[in-house]
């Protein structure tokens, strides 16, 4: 295990019992939370976020599942109905859950008209921030209302060089995006890793999209060694564990090299 801490922003629990809804055709294999483990501790990683897929609709029995699994140090970031009450955004809060994901990429999630008045909600109950699965192709019409959001992350880079732009100026202005999915990017990795760091050093969380569903090219460690070779030690800290770490807003106990997750 290395010596530095990582937080892994985005990963899948795909484990087998729990209701799964094909989507777009495509049904995942299994990835429970030992196979997680097994790929993950060696790499230093001591802390992350179990994100919901788009097959795994509005379920949060799995999520709830990986997160006693995992222990304390993970948090989860779920996908809820437009209906969902203040009671079950608490329940799921005390559990660990800390975001809301709108996929407007491949769905199984609240649609993007009621993107505005659900973050917030979230936000005022809970204080939970909102993900979105989007290409920066698309963000320039959600601009001003992205902007105006309390806390927003962006899945795997934006995934497309048009755009690119829009999204360096989101990050200005607070967005946080993810260093994930670099086999889902279609433009060169470094350069926009550098960008979006001088835009603004808070904003890049590394995650390993594991198990990497429908990706050309799932997560390497190499990946961890091309973010310390492009943004040098102290970026590389903040975007591979600080960020993140104060994002998800996880206890300073909690998130330790030396955390034992709790029994399967």
């Amino acid at each position: 295990m290395t010596s530095e801490p990582i937080f892994d922003a985005h990963l899948h629990i795909i484990a087998a019992g729990f209701p799964l809804v094909a989507n777009q055709g495509y049904l995942p294999p299994a990835f429970d939370c030992a196979a997680y483990r097994a790929l993950s501790e060696p790499l230093g990683i001591c802390a992350g976020a179990v994100v919901s897929g788009s097959f795994q609709a509005f379920d949060q029995s799995y999520l709830l599942a990986a997160l006693r699994q995992l222990g304390p140090s993970f948090v989860g970031v779920t996908q809820l109905p437009a209906t969902v009450s203040d009671a079950e955004i608490l329940r799921l809060d005390r559990a660990g859950v800390r975001g809301l994901r709108f996929n407007l990429k491949r769905g199984g999630s609240a649609g993007i008209d009621e993107l505005d008045r659900l973050a917030r909600r979230v936000h005022e109950i809970a204080g939970w921030h909102c993900e979105l699965y989007c290409a920066s192709a698309e963000l320039a019409p959600l601009f001003d209302l992205l902007s105006a959001l309390p806390a927003v992350s962006i899945d795997h880079l934006g995934l497309t060089a048009t755009g690119f732009d829009v999204l360096l100026r989101l990050a200005e202005r607070g967005v946080r995006v993810k260093a994930t999915g670099f086999g889902r990017v279609d433009f060169p990795l470094a350069p926009a890793l550098r960008q979006l760091y001088e835009a603004n050093p808070a904003a890049l969380l590394f995650g390993t999209d594991l198990p990497g569903t429908r990706t050309p090219r799932p997560f390497q460690a190499t990946d961890l060694e091309r973010i310390r070779q492009t943004l040098g030690p102290v970026g590389a800290r903040q975007v591979l564990y600080e960020n993140a770490r104060a994002f998800y807003r996880l206890d300073a106990a909690a998130a330790t090299p030396a955390q034992q997750p709790a029994a399967p």
